[in-house]
């Protein structure tokens, strides 16, 4: 297993700043080769189908994929990167644009966690991830907002602690809000579930320190 993190970077506009180390790989998802030569950074490997773009680069490492094919280009670059050995994904541009896009990389999100990895999809001042029987801690010096929706049937046992609406026991469902606009409120805040959830909590990450975004790696 490699000990670096993979970026994906799609088609979608972002704000927030990529630095990667050494130890990582970065995919360009077909249109954002575009993003990324923008931002002045040379992906390691470009793939797609190259509709959004609207040509094939002229890059050392192309992998082309046909338009009539069964996943998103971004699910093809989180494959490419998990069978290089990368368990930990940051993907950028992949949030906006049209919706379905923004719920099918969801959806890929809830997959790679069930492969055994973290996985996260950042833009806009969002970052979104799944859950899955677990619990997860926030160091505390998050602020902004906190949303939980339930993304495999119910939830249940779902404990919120530490944030401004605290949760006991409580069961989440696909069609009930129950768990929308939550708060930090600057202490360490902790989910538990039985069950899937997609999380989304909205920051000031592009130039913020400190926080659970500190230098663009979620280290969390």
């Amino acid at each position: 297993m490699k000990k670096g993190i993979c970026y994906i970077v799609g088609a979608c506009d972002f704000n927030e700043i990529i630095k990667p180390d050494d130890a990582d790989y970065i995919i360009a998802a077909d249109g954002g080769y575009k993003s990324l030569c923008e931002k002045g950074i040379t992906p390691d490997a470009v793939m797609g189908d190259f509709d959004s773009l609207g040509f094939v680069p002229g890059h050392k490492n192309i992998i082309k994929h046909p338009p009539e094919k069964d996943d998103t280009d971004t699910a093809l670059a989180l494959n490419y990167g998990y069978e290089m050995g990368y368990r930990r994904f940051l993907i950028f541009g992949g949030i906006g644009g049209r919706l379905d896009h923004t719920l099918a990389n969801m959806q890929t999100v809830l997959g790679m966690k069930r492969r055994g990895c973290e996985c996260y999809l950042i833009g806009g001042g969002c970052i979104i991830t799944a859950l899955e029987n677990e619990s997860f801690t926030f160091s505390g010096k998050e602020k902004g907002y906190l949303s939980l929706f339930a993304a495999d049937g119910k939830a249940e046992n779902v404990t919120l602690k530490g944030l401004k609406y605290p949760l006991d026991k409580a069961t989440l469902y696909p069609d009930i809000t129950l768990a929308v606009s939550n708060e930090f409120i600057g202490e360490k805040a902790n989910i538990t579930t039985m069950g899937a959830l997609f999380m989304l909590w909205y920051e000031n990450f592009s130039d913020k320190e400190g926080s659970i975004y500190e230098n663009n790696r979620c280290d969390l």
